[in-house]
Parts: structure tokens; sequence; C-alpha cells
């Protein structure tokens, strides 16, 4: 079943304007209630690196819960830690480079530490009945000149693996992926490693986001992250960000497709225009 995750919270994340608590509320129960897998909503993580996220931990009880799944992303144990403490709290994600330059820059670790950080989530997540979403960022090529190749994802997601770990999103944390990069990647990981249950994750400039999802998609992914309008991107990659798959495109693709989805149309379209007015800084 194709299974597509709304990832608000990473296109709120690089506003450079914030966004009132009670407005993030309204907002995300009604992404609640459009149908998707799962709601990526907030993030436990230092408010100096990411300020538009400070309120998360306010915004939980807040909102109602279905069966949309709820995915907050953490940077280390301690933000694991306040996560792991709501029922509503499905699952913890956590950004793991194959680039040590960008890890440290993401998470202020090296590659080494960080995975001693995921050895440590992913024993809090079995303990508190939370589900662990390892987050492969850089997965399909380096701009900061550390080495890549298909072997280095290899090597990773074999120490990974006897963790426990089981769900993994591929991320292409800056949109440089091309369509045949991202067949070669799906394929040798989903091959190579059947136990996991992979997606991707694909940030990407306004033109290019079909041929990424149709990539994928041929490749045998059936779990895909976006934002709608395609806003978003990681702001600790590069200071010109590159934004989301645009959920809306991703919506009228997958409805072109022999899948079973069901989505609310006028709920998708209500929270659309409030998309618009937030993230464009209006009234509401």
């Amino acid at each position: 079943m194709l299974r597509l995750i709304e990832c608000p919270r990473d296109a709120m994340q690089g506003l450079k304007h914030f966004i009132p608590t009670e407005k993030k509320i309204k907002f995300l129960n009604l992404l609640l209630d459009i149908g998707f897998d799962t709601l990526d909503f907030g993030s436990f993580v230092s408010p100096k690196a990411i300020p538009q996220m400070v309120d998360t931990a306010d915004i939980v009880p807040q909102l109602i819960k279905n069966n949309t799944k709820l995915l907050a992303i953490v940077a280390n144990y301690k933000g694991a830690l306040q996560a792991s403490q709501f029922d509503k709290i499905d699952l913890i994600g956590f950004p793991f480079s194959i680039s040590e330059t960008f890890q440290i820059r993401n998470t202020h670790a090296t590659l080494n530490e960080a995975f001693e950080r995921v050895a440590e989530i992913q024993n809090l997540c079995e303990e508190s009945g939370k589900n662990l979403i390892l987050y492969l960022s850089m997965g399909f090529g380096n701009p900061y000149n550390d080495p890549w190749s298909i072997d280095i994802i290899d090597y990773w997601l074999n120490r990974m693996l006897p963790l426990g770990i089981r769900s993994l999103q591929l991320s292409d944390t800056i949109g440089i992926a091309s369509p045949e990069k991202i067949t070669e990647v799906f394929e040798f990981t989903s091959n190579q490693f059947p136990t996991l249950d992979i997606g991707v994750h694909l940030h990407t400039r306004p033109e290019d986001w079909q041929g990424k999802m149709d990539a994928a998609y041929k490749a045998g992914c059936r779990k895909f992250d976006g934002a709608l309008l395609g806003f978003g991107g990681c702001p600790m990659a590069k200071d010109d960000l590159v934004g989301n798959m645009p959920m809306e495109n991703m919506i009228k693709y997958v409805e072109g497709l022999n899948e079973q989805t069901q989505y609310d149309s006028d709920k998708l379209e209500e929270a659309l225009e409030m998309a618009h007015r937030l993230y464009h800084q209006t009234t509401t």
C-alpha cells in the first residue's frame, strides 16, 4: 500500500517568521483529518537551532489523534526522551548522515557519536513503545567533499541493522539526486536490506519533483515524504534552501496509479489555503 507522509515540520522550520502556537495547532489538526499515513509535525531539538519548533511540547496535547501516525524529529537522546513522554507520538525520527561534515553541522556529532545516539534512542524507543525512523541524509550524494558511495551506505546500514532498526527514509537533503541516482540507491538498499521498510524523503526544485517521484515509484518505493506547496528544506544544509516534494502534486500523481488511497479533498483544499496564509505570513 502506498503511504504519503506530510511534513509540516520540515516546511515550517526554515521560515524566518514564527507561526503562533495556536495557528500551528489548528493547521496540524486540519492536516490530521486529510488521511495521510503519517504527520511529521514537530521536533524536540535546541530552540537556538530551530526556533520555529520551540513549542512542540505545548502542541502535542492539543492534537486530535486519529489513524494518522504522529512523528517527531530529534537530534539526540535528550530530545528522544522528551518525545517518548507523549503517548500520542508514535514515531521518533533521527537524521543520520553518511557525510561526517553534515552530521557535525546538523547534530554536532561525528558519525561514530551519531551511531551511538542511534543505539541509545533505539533502546529508548523499544522501552517506550515507539518506533524509530532512521533518516539517511545525504543518501544520494555529498556536496561537502566527503567520500560518498553505495558501499558507504552498505557499511552503515549493516551496522544499524543489528540495533533493530526497521524503518529507513533515504533522504536527498539538498535536492541533488537525479532520477537515475534515486533508482540506483533505492534498488540497492531494498534488495540488500529486504527487512527494512524503506521510503524516500526527497528535496527538490519545483520543476523536478515528478521525475524524482516517478523514478522512486518505478524502483519499488511505496513510502514518500512531502509537504504542501513544496515548502521547506534543511536549514543546516545550505544557505539557499531547496524545498520539499509538493504534496498536492504527489496526491494527484498517486491518484493516477492503481494504488489504494483515500484523501479528503475538501480538507486538502482547506489546508492548502491555510498553508498559503501561514507560510507567506498573512493573517488568518
